[in-house]
C-alpha cells in the first residue's frame, strides 16, 4: 500500500511539474507543431493521400487586428473579459441539448487554444477535466495576447492549413498582416469546421455568417493586439 501511494505521489508531482513546465515554455516558445497537425497527417498516410501540412508562426504584432476581432465575434465575444470559461454559454448549450436542440459547442477561445496545444480531439470526460486545467494554466501564466497568438497560430484553417499566416496565403494570396476585414471574416466563417467549409470558395451561407461577424466585429470589446 505504501509503494502504491508513493506510487501516485511522485507520478502526480512529475505530472504538474511536466506540464507546469510546458505551459511556462510556449509562453515564449513558437508553437511549431501540436497533436491535431500529427493526427491529420496521420489520417493522410492511412488514406493514402499526400502529406499536406502547411504553417508558418508569425508573431501576433505581423496579424491583421481585423483577424482577431473576427475570430472574437466568431467564437468568443466575452473572450477579453472572462477567465477561460463563459459559463453562460455553458449552461445555455446543457439547457439546448437537455431540450433536444442541435448540439453545440461552448468552447472558448482559451479552451480552444489549450486543447490545440497539449491535447487531442475527442469528447471524454478526460480530455475535458484536462482542457479546463490547461485553461487554467495558460489564463494564468501566459495572458490574453499570448493565447490570441498561439490561437490564431495553431488553429486548423482548411485542410492541411494551420493558422493565420498559411490560411492568408493559400486563400487569398496574401498576408496575416494585410487580411482584410471580408477575409478574415471568411476565415472565422470556417470555423468550427474549415474541413467542410472552404473560406476561399464559401458558400452563401457562409457569406451571409461572414456578413454578420463583420456587424459583431465592431461590436466585441476592442482587442489591443495585432495591427
Amino acid at each position: 500500500m505504501a509503494f502504491i501511494l508513493r506510487w501516485l505521489r511522485n507520478l502526480l508531482i512529475f505530472f504538474f511539474s511536466s506540464t507546469l513546465t510546458a505551459v511556462v515554455v510556449f509562453k515564449y516558445v513558437p508553437v511549431y507543431l501540436t497533436p491535431l497537425m500529427v493526427v491529420r497527417c496521420c489520417e493522410q498516410a492511412a488514406a493514402g493521400e499526400p502529406l499536406t501540412l502547411k504553417h508558418r508562426w508569425v508573431p501576433l504584432d505581423s496579424i491583421s487586428h481585423a483577424a482577431a476581432q473576427a475570430v472574437m465575434a466568431s467564437e468568443d465575444q466575452l473572450f477579453l473579459q472572462h477567465n477561460g470559461f463563459d459559463f453562460k454559454q455553458i449552461h445555455q448549450a446543457r439547457i439546448d441539448a437537455l431540450n433536444g436542440k442541435r448540439e453545440r459547442g461552448a468552447s472558448t477561445i482559451s479552451q480552444q487554444t489549450a486543447k490545440n496545444v497539449f491535447l487531442w480531439q475527442g469528447h471524454s470526460w478526460l480530455r475535458k477535466g484536462l482542457e479546463a486545467y490547461f485553461t487554467v494554466l495558460i489564463e494564468a501564466i501566459w495572458g490574453k495576447e499570448r493565447i490570441m497568438e498561439v490561437y490564431l497560430n495553431s488553429i486548423e484553417m482548411g485542410r492541411g492549413i494551420y493558422g493565420v499566416e498559411a490560411v492568408a496565403q493559400c486563400h487569398f494570396e496574401t498576408t496575416a498582416r494585410q487580411l482584410s476585414r471580408q477575409q478574415a471574416a471568411l476565415v472565422a466563417a470556417s470555423l468550427p469546421n474549415p474541413l467542410k467549409r472552404d473560406s476561399a470558395h464559401p458558400t452563401q451561407r457562409m457569406l451571409k455568417r461572414s456578413r454578420q461577424i463583420m456587424r459583431d466585429m465592431d461590436a466585441v470589446e476592442q482587442f489591443k493586439g495585432g495591427n
